[in-house]
């Protein structure tokens, strides 16, 4: 799939992986809407670095956990630009948890991050398949992780949560064949703002990688557009981790 004209919205896209697919999209032509919930001010920065190469950009704000706000943000992206092509899952949360420490993964912690990374997924999945089935086309990445696989990571619920996000994938490729694709790319550690302060930790993490380094946000952002463009491929869950799995 040719990406250029295509309309995007990337979820989160004001920071991290989210602001460098956006900015990776509007380099390849595509129109992006760049979602946020409460980070205004990196959403509109983002459309504004999109803008300065002479990209097309907006930037909406919902809440991807409530349904009636991600169909109102769909049908804002739709009357300003007609359809929306192309959708990146990016939003995410998480909470810093041992993970054997049960006694903190509270039932809000859970609630939280299923409402998010899980149902929130579904949410925007659903609100845009309509729009991309009446095409017949449309391809859709759902931002996953290691953590999805290994069992570990920042907290126990989040594994849990982005396993689901795999299980996701798979389920909507079904459902939503043959004309919407949709896949997983599935990170490992990225160099992102989270780093700040944990730079040691960050060097431990970059030494047991076999490359021996931590990817940064614009080769994940690469990846995700790949995959868009891919048009033989769908269900997949595609890592890129640095060989910190293997």
């Amino acid at each position: 799939m040719d990406l250029k004209q295509k309309v995007a919205l990337v979820t989160g896209g004001g920071t991290g992986i989210g602001r460098a697919t956006s900015i990776a999209l509007a380099e390849r032509g595509a129109l992006v809407a760049v979602n946020y919930s409460r980070s205004r001010d990196d959403a509109e920065e983002t459309v504004r670095m999109i803008q300065q190469k002479g990209g097309t950009a907006i930037a909406i704000q919902a809440d991807i956990s409530r349904d009636s706000e991600v169909r109102a943000m769909v049908n804002t992206i739709v009357q300003q630009f007609g359809t929306i092509n192309l959708l990146v899952n990016n939003a995410s949360i998480t909470h810093h948890i041992p993970l054997n420490d049960l006694e903190s993964a509270t039932e809000a912690v859970w609630d939280e991050l299923y409402a998010i990374n899980v149902k929130g997924m579904f949410f925007c999945a659903r609100a845009v398949a309509p729009l991309m089935k009446q095409q017949k086309s449309g391809a859709i990445v759902n931002l996953g992780s290691i953590a999805g696989s290994t069992g570990s990571g920042s907290s126990l619920p989040y594994a849990v949560s982005k396993a689901a996000v795999h299980g996701l994938t798979k389920s909507l490729a079904r459902a939503l064949a043959p004309e919407i694709r949709v896949c997983s790319v599935a990170p490992g550690a990225v160099l992102t703002r989270w780093w700040e302060g944990k730079e040691e930790q960050m060097k431990r993490v970059a030494g047991s990688a076999l490359l021996g380094q931590i990817a940064s946000a614009e080769d994940v952002a690469r990846l995700i557009c790949a995959v868009l463009e891919q048009e033989s491929m769908t269900g997949q869950i595609i890592t890129v981790d640095s060989g910190q799995t293997l």
